[in-house]
């Protein structure tokens, strides 16, 4: 039997250690960057290969993966004569690990149901770290059987896949995500802010709370290093303040109004324009200082 070979467009710091588990399991891969100069360091460490365009990188691809940064930037890589759309064929699978839009992932959806193209929405979950450990979450929408087919692939980089419904559903999946993350990390700022006042060992309240009912990965992952003033992890607030926009316009087709959400992205956009939209989320607790 052949191997499969698959397409990876977009190289971040989701989509290079993504790309790289595919090929170490076996598929072979070939990436697409715009920065030509990561395609190629990823080419020569992994024995794949680069493409210049993203047309040319999936024109003999039984799947595709996109991974970019936002709406704007998965329409650059998929529309146009150079475009992903241009240079799949009948029956292969596209899938976008980027977190957008929830009508997005319907637009793109029906282009592809034209080309007779299968499509999945699948953002993850994970960060950097879950990324370059091979453990993301993965929240997917679209057909059962497409999905099935892509389990052996999404098991080379995830510790967890889940069909949430129909194209759109994997897409609203990871906005409540980041509603919850958006929740802890407000919730965790305070609790440290007035243990720090209140003297306690960080470290040790760490331990101890852990194993309680306000025990989470945010308390475990970040309590000590929020307090140490840390917040170099890879998920950066600028990007946090892009998925909760899609959260907040999401509510508002439902009636529906989230207090928290909203006031945590006025709390991030803040520290964005005091400049550290870079940091990692975590970097929350330097609003409540």
């Amino acid at each position: 039997m052949q191997p499969i070979k698959v397409s990876f467009v977009g190289l971040g710091v989701m989509g290079m250690p993504m790309a790289s588990y595919l090929q170490k399991n076996g598929y072979v891969t070939t990436v697409f960057n715009r920065t030509t100069q990561k395609a190629k360091q990823w080419a020569q460490k992994n024995q794949g290969e680069y493409a210049l365009t993203p047309k040319s990188a999936v024109e003999n691809a039984q799947v595709v993966f996109i991974c970019v940064g936002n709406d704007d930037d998965v329409r650059s890589v998929l529309y146009g004569e150079e475009g992903v759309l241009a240079g799949l064929k009948k029956d292969t699978i596209l899938v976008d690990h980027t977190t957008t839009s929830a009508s997005l992932a319907q637009e793109i959806a029906e282009k592809c149901k034209a080309l007779n193209i299968h499509f999945v929405d699948a953002p993850v979950s994970g960060g950097q770290a879950g990324a370059e450990l091979g453990k993301l979450t993965v929240m997917c929408g679209g057909e059962p059987a497409v999905f099935e087919k892509l389990q052996p692939l999404f098991k080379c980089y995830a510790k967890q896949t889940s069909l949430m419904g129909k194209n759109g559903q994997g897409q609203r999946a990871k906005m409540v995500n980041q509603v919850c993350i958006a929740g802890v990390l407000k919730g965790l700022s305070e609790a440290l802010s007035l243990a720090k006042e209140a003297n306690l060992d960080i470290e040790l309240l760490t331990d101890t709370l852990k194993y309680g009912a306000a025990g989470s990965w945010q308390l475990e992952n970040r309590a000590v290093s929020m307090q140490n003033d840390k917040f170099d992890f890879g998920f950066a607030i600028d990007w946090m303040i892009k998925d909760l926009g899609f959260c907040l316009d999401e509510a508002k087709k439902y009636d529906l109004d989230l207090p928290m959400t909203r006031e945590v992205n006025e709390n991030y956009k803040a520290l964005s324009a005091q400049g550290l939209g870079k940091m990692d989320t975590s970097a929350l607790i330097k609003y409540q200082r």
